[in-house]
């Protein structure tokens, strides 16, 4: 392993530890896709993680908001 990789794992996994629990919804999974096709996309997967981080978490963010929208027409209809 040479050492171009062992600083990238090192970074990735600086990034990933930095973000805390609250933040990391959505984040785990884009790092993993984003950095799948950063490596498929000329060897650039640390790029795509960080990338994919950022995107997985604003799906995450409106999924959770479409949930609670959700919710609280459910609970708006439901009979008390």
């Amino acid at each position: 392993m040479n050492t171009r990789n062992v600083v990238a794992a090192i970074s990735a996994l600086t990034l990933l530890t930095a973000v805390g629990t609250a933040h990391a919804a959505g984040c785990l999974k884009g790092a993993v896709v984003g950095g799948v096709a950063g490596h498929v996309a000329g060897h650039h997967a640390v790029i795509g993680a960080v990338g994919g981080c950022i995107v997985g978490h604003h799906y995450a963010k409106e999924k959770e908001k479409e949930r609670a929208v959700a919710a609280s027409q459910r609970s708006a209809v439901a009979p008390s």
